[in-house]
């Protein structure tokens, strides 16, 4: 059958529905660079407005995962996978997969860096001196075989297809696509080779995803495109108006992950942190005593191992910002706001994140709260420490920081778990 682009675009705008072959011809044709970019772009802004089906949805999410490598571990057993769809202060992946791998299952994870207000999980680990994020498959086949635990970079190779479609996406005001967002996501996830793997869905101020109803809409898109293709799906909906810990900033969320790790740290780190562990394990069909991991330090013991493993020192991990400067509380109270994406903002102006892809990251600095959102505080007492290595960011840091927080008559209580969704239903 032979298959021309115009006609397919034209058919998208119109509202029509594309057929498997239709989006394989697209999504081919973009990769060997025979369709180009004003093309995609034009298809795009139609998928924008149209939207796509359920079959068109899965059929775009299938071409982009076979556009190139695959990973396969059914050698291995069951496999599990876990994905965030960026926040503030989130390094739940550095505390769940080790619970995780501690109670017997196994995780190959890989992770991208950071971009704009969000952080990335590629960016904290290379902040811990000596770590490694870029494995060859055989590192990785080996240390799942035999850690029951990696975390890598993503190969170059693995679905060039959404590398060249997002990076489009951003420049044409495409992102905000309920479809595209769920085949980038899912495409990834499968061409890695998981069969079980849970997401974390974030919503509120920090988060892509604004209101309860859009995150729900995409977490049971991804749920059901996981259905579709043989794999266990499970997304947790949670809280991103405010950041999920006390730190921001590279070395200060790795520092922050090992608290937790040990017992310690942030609450909302910790409590999602163990919902997270827990839906990964009943994928695979396993329960375990997740809280008494943290509370007797064997869950730090296994992130140790995985730090020495891919070359890191956890102990020579410092935070070695040049300047520091406390804000204080102005009143007595609850610690009742603190504003995501203000934060991210002024976390990534401080040179903890990038405003174009490919920039440098500071790993060193950041800011800490030394309370919980919900702790009371009072007047005068320190509420955050900025970490910084230029003076005038530290400066505008401070002016910003005392905008993005609030001490209130009450605490900040909503709850970090807001939606479960398994295998399409709400529970």
């Amino acid at each position: 059958m032979f298959l021309n682009t115009v006609e397919i675009i034209t058919k998208k705008r119109d509202g029509y529905s594309l057929s498997k072959e239709e989006i394989e011809f697209l999504i081919q044709g973009y990769v060997k660079g025979e369709i180009p970019d004003y093309q995609m772009a034009a298809w795009a802004m139609a998928v924008f407005f149209q939207g796509l089906t359920p079959a068109e949805t899965a059929a775009l999410t299938l071409s982009m995962a076979n556009s190139g490598e695959r990973l396969d571990f059914n050698s291995l057993g069951f496999v599990l996978d876990k994905h965030s769809t960026g926040g503030v202060g989130d390094t739940t992946t550095l505390i769940v997969l080790p619970l995780v791998a501690l109670a017997g299952g196994k995780i190959a994870k890989l992770s991208g860096r950071g971009l704009g207000h969000t952080g990335g999980t590629v960016d904290k680990l290379e902040a811990i001196p000596g770590f490694k994020t870029e494995l060859t498959e055989e590192e990785i086949f080996w240390q799942v075989e035999n850690l029951g635990l990696a975390i890598a970079g993503q190969t170059k190779n693995l679905v060039p297809a959404d590398k060249l479609l997002y990076a489009l996406r951003d420049v044409t005001a495409t992102v905000d696509s309920l479809p595209l967002i769920a085949a980038s996501i899912m495409s990834k996830k499968i061409a890695g080779g998981a069969q079980g793997i849970v997401l974390d869905v974030k919503v509120g101020r920090g988060a892509f995803m604004k209101d309860l109803e859009s995150a729900q809409k995409l977490a049971e898109l991804m749920v059901d495109l996981g259905r579709q293709v043989g794999l266990k799906v499970t997304a947790v909906i949670s809280d991103m108006e405010v950041p999920l810990s006390r730190a921001q900033g590279n070395s200060l969320e790795v520092l922050e992950a090992v608290n937790v790790l040990q017992g310690k740290g942030s609450r909302r780190l910790r409590e999602l942190s163990l919902v997270l562990a827990g839906e990964m394990l009943a994928l695979d069909n396993k329960k375990a005593h997740l809280a008494n991991s943290l509370d007797n330090g064997l869950a730090y013991e296994m992130f140790d191992k995985l730090v020495t493993i891919q070359g890191g020192n956890l102990q020579k991990l410092k935070v070695k910002a040049l300047y520091k400067k406390q804000l204080l509380a102005e009143k007595s109270g609850y610690f009742s706001v603190a504003d995501a994406l203000k934060i991210g903002e002024i976390v990534r102006d401080l040179g903890a994140g990038r405003k174009v892809k490919g920039a440098k990251v500071d790993p060193d600095v950041g800011i800490y709260f030394t309370r919980d959102l919900g702790d009371r505080i009072n007047q005068g007492e320190v509420l955050a420490t900025i970490y910084a290595n230029n003076e005038a960011a530290l400066v505008e840091a401070m002016a910003k920081l005392g905008g993005a927080v609030k001490i209130g008559p009450v605490p900040y209580n909503r709850p970090v778990v807001l939606d479960i969704i398994r295998s399409g239903a709400k529970l």
